[in-house]
């Protein structure tokens, strides 16, 4: 047993160092190639119509409405540090009183109890990184705000946790997988499998309604990068093209979809990507208030949304990735195209008011400010209002 282990481990270095040798001579040309077919173009904003309906839900604009929030973060069971910004100091809250108003059609209003009872005995994950997060302890927060008294279990893990509420026996789980494909440990070393994503989609493979998310985590640099070595057709690489990289795992993704999904019984929905707030200039264009603190380098003392229906900065590249696959795929994947309408909520980050985030970090919120996720209540309450409509009433 040991002689073997050593001998598949002298091969993996041997394979993996000439590969490391070749990598500038014989990827070159191939990623250089691939780079100049990504950014020929930028991705269209808004989406191509993938979801056919008179109603576009997401072309419209924010609007101030005095009912909401629709719950409260003091009474929800499980917001975590990182998005409760009222619990971690912010002293505003208009931000939470923003409702989407679509073009031409009103958004129906989330119904807690009907979420359960049209979901009676089924289960929903989502499947990604802490966006992924952000919107399943999102929709929890708003199915407990009209049920407080339900008997329920939540049930935390890595990869996964689970929340059930147990007299509807319905479960909402999310499922940690930053790139959906697998990565695994070997010698203390991460390897990214673009071509292989068995492992992570047993989780998968029984949920009733699957929501995927996937993108920041494939742009990571430095401490923040989550591999040593790429993984891919049975070459390894220390780095390639992230754009290209990504679109390989998102390949993979919709091939395990095509050839394992039931439509008759299992819905998928892909999140688009969520857009951050890190460059003022992106939004200098339109009108700006700070009735926090100084004028900041990034989302720091923002408090209103932009007005109007169109961002002025740049739309997030991944998107030409996510364009492109959605395309390809074969089976019915509803996109939750949030991008456009996200982008438009400079004002909805935590900001400096994370419980992750140290009292010398807040002082200093030019550098510290977490202009990436969402405080809840929120922005992905609106996220998830607009998954509700899609379940429900755009089939």
């Amino acid at each position: 047993m040991g002689s073997s282990s050593n001998v598949a481990t002298l091969c993996f270095y041997v394979v993996l160092s000439v590969v490391l040798v070749q990598t500038q001579l014989c990827s070159s040309a191939l990623l250089v190639g691939l780079r100049h077919h990504h950014n020929n173009n930028h991705p269209q904003r808004p989406y191509f119509q993938a979801n056919h309906s008179s109603c576009d839900l997401f072309l419209g604009s924010w609007v101030r409405d005095s009912t909401y929030p629709m719950y409260q973060s003091s009474n929800c069971p499980i917001i975590d540090p990182e998005f409760n910004c009222q619990m971690y100091g912010r002293p505003d809250s208009d931000y939470q009183r923003y409702r989407w108003k679509p073009v031409n059609c009103e958004l129906p209003r989330f119904n807690g109890i009907e979420f359960l009872q049209r979901m009676r005995g089924r289960t929903v994950m989502f499947v990604g990184d802490s966006l992924g997060r952000n919107q399943w302890e999102s929709l929890i927060c708003m199915v407990y705000a009209a049920v407080p008294h339900l008997e329920t279990q939540m049930i935390r893990g890595d990869p996964l946790s689970t929340f059930k509420f147990l007299d509807y026996g319905v479960s909402v789980s999310f499922y940690k997988a930053p790139y959906l494909v697998d990565i695994d440990t070997v010698e203390g070393k991460r390897i990214l499998r673009l071509e292989d994503i068995s492992n992570n989609a047993r989780a998968w493979r029984d949920v009733d309604v699957l929501s995927f998310n996937s993108g920041h985590w494939w742009v990571h640099t430095g401490g923040l990068q989550g591999w040593d070595y790429m993984e891919s057709g049975k070459s390894y690489y220390q780095d390639m093209d992230r754009l290209v990289a990504f679109q390989r795992g998102m390949e993979t993704w919709a091939r395990w979809v095509d050839s394992n999904i039931d439509r008759t019984r299992t819905r998928v929905f892909f999140q688009a990507i969520s857009p951050t707030h890190y460059n003022p200039t992106e939004w200098n264009a339109a009108p700006i208030s700070r009735t926090v603190g100084p004028i900041s380098k990034n989302c720091y003392g923002e408090t209103i949304p932009l007005s109007g229906a169109m961002y002025p900065g740049p739309y997030p590249d991944q998107m030409r990735v996510v364009q492109a696959v959605m395309r390809q795929i074969g089976t019915p994947v509803y996109l939750l195209d949030i991008t456009a309408l996200s982008e438009l909520r400079k004002d909805g980050h935590p900001s400096i008011y994370s419980g992750d985030l140290s009292p010398g970090q807040r002082a200093n919120p030019d550098r510290s400010a977490d202009c990436s996720h969402w405080c809840l209540p929120g922005l992905p309450d609106t996220w998830n209002q607009l998954f509700y409509t899609a379940m429900f009433y755009y089939k």
